[in-house]
């Protein structure tokens, strides 16, 4: 008699190999388009609310019943999409954040020395600060003039137009420069572009002036209004295919808006009248703590559900609910290889990354998601034949990182993090494979269908 030994092991592999190219290359297409369109959050709430119109969503209007379709928004820099369940036993919900980390421009950012003109700028997020210099940068956001009428910034995306640039130190010069630490070698308060080079016939700041008049009469501000403003500098670049096989995409912002993108495709194909309330909550302010207007740590989140389910209800709702944080992880750097614990590593085209826990350390500022819960979105993932992987974010005493699930699972609600890997997280050239970007939309479409 001959003993077959069952397989008790697990690998993971490629998951190209089950992959319908055809669907996947399609999808990545669509996603470019997202990510060169939505570069701030702002944008990306924007680009939110118009794309959900044209699928049925309106404005929540105090009618709620199975199948209706609404959309919240909080200060135009979050936004909720909601479909009305059948029952009222348990919400489903995929939170990702719209914001990525970038240079804002300070409150009195226009300044001059050395016969230019500069943008002085205050980076928001953890980055490191010498990858974001000698590239070309865009100028986005809004100003709101003293009578409150709004002006809308875009410049640096066209052909023709004007981009933004952080001049480093020639190598000749810099000796002393290359001896400083990685963190040190640009200082904070050098995150300041070029903005201008010609003096205005003026006795005091000429090129300061030569600034401030482009820039009113390009949108009729005036220096004043810059402190009611919101610019943000962000990578000019557009997003492009890596490899010779085109199988990945370097662009700006998938950290986090791969999963914005992936959850709002998911929740357009979900039932007409699904069984359960759905919903997608697309946060602002993680990439600082979650903390502010939009921010996950808010009451954005239970403010939706009370509107529409009254107060009662909405907590009993929460508590049962199941709650995706649609967050990216980082993928395997073969250059880079002793910063992972390689047995809980995830790879790039592997799949969806399913990780129990994040934070730092010794798990510090971390959700970890109950055991229970684990195996209920395993079985769904392994059910519908999506590809996914596990795994920590690299080795425990070297960092770590942390995302919205702690203050979603204060509702007392299950939470697990999941998405795609990435390499060169939160530089302006972010890698992706585009078959983990299909397979997180396959992944958080079979968790709204199941049952």
């Amino acid at each position: 008699m001959v003993f077959i030994m069952p397989k008790l092991s697990w690998k993971t592999e490629s998951s190209w190999k089950s992959a319908d190219n055809k669907k996947v290359f399609a999808f990545a297409e669509a996603y470019k388009k997202f990510l060169s369109e939505c570069k701030t959050e702002r944008e990306v709430v924007a680009w939110t609310v118009t794309a959900a119109k044209k699928k049925g969503f309106k404005r929540y209007d105090n009618a709620p019943k199975p199948g209706k379709r609404y959309y919240f928004t909080s200060g135009e820099k979050a936004v909720a999409l909601v479909i009305i369940g059948r029952r009222k036993k348990e919400l489903r919900i995929s939170a990702a954040h719209a914001d990525s980390p970038r240079i804002d421009l300070k409150p009195r950012p226009v300044t001059e020395d050395s016969d230019l003109a500069l943008f002085k700028g205050h980076y928001y997020g953890g980055i490191k600060k010498y990858q974001w210099v000698n590239h070309p940068l865009a100028l986005h956001g809004v100003i709101f003039k003293e009578d409150g009428s709004r002006v809308d910034v875009k410049m640096g995306e066209k052909e023709g137009e004007p981009v933004f640039v952080v001049p480093d130190l020639l190598p000749h010069l810099a000796k002393k420069q290359m001896e400083k630490k990685a963190a040190e070698v640009i200082e904070g308060e050098a995150l300041a572009v070029i903005a201008g080079g010609t003096p205005a016939d003026s006795k005091e700041d000429k090129f300061k002036n030569t600034v401030l008049d482009v820039l009113h009469k390009k949108y009729g501000v005036k220096e004043e209004d810059l402190a009611s403003a919101e610019l943000e500098l962000v990578p000019a670049s557009k997003p492009a295919d890596v490899g010779i096989d085109k199988s990945m995409i370097m662009a700006y912002g998938q950290d986090d808006r791969s999963s914005c993108y992936t959850s709002i495709q998911a929740l357009f194909q979900a039932p007409k009248i699904p069984e359960n309330t759905l919903a997608v909550f697309l946060f602002d302010r993680e990439e600082i703590g979650s903390v502010g207007l939009g921010g996950a740590s808010t009451n954005f989140l239970e403010n939706v559900f009370m509107k529409i389910y009254g107060l009662e209800t909405a907590r009993s709702l929460l508590e049962n609910s199941r709650i995706l944080s649609a967050d990216v992880t980082a993928g395997v750097n073969p250059l880079y290889k002793e910063a992972y614990d390689m047995s809980n590593a995830t790879y790039l085209g592997r799949g969806v990354a399913v990780a129990k826990y994040t934070g730092s350390g010794g798990k510090s500022g971390s959700s970890e998601a109950p055991a229970e819960y684990m195996a209920w979105v395993r079985k769904i993932l392994n059910k519908n034949k999506v590809p996914w992987q596990t795994g920590e974010l690299g080795k425990v005493d070297l960092g770590g990182g942390g995302t919205v699930a702690l203050f979603l699972a204060k509702q007392g609600a299950s939470v697990v993090d999941i998405g795609v890997c990435l390499l060169s997280m939160h530089s302006p050239a972010e890698v992706s494979s585009k078959v983990d970007i299909y397979n997180m939309y396959r992944a958080v479409s079979a968790f709204f269908k199941e049952k």
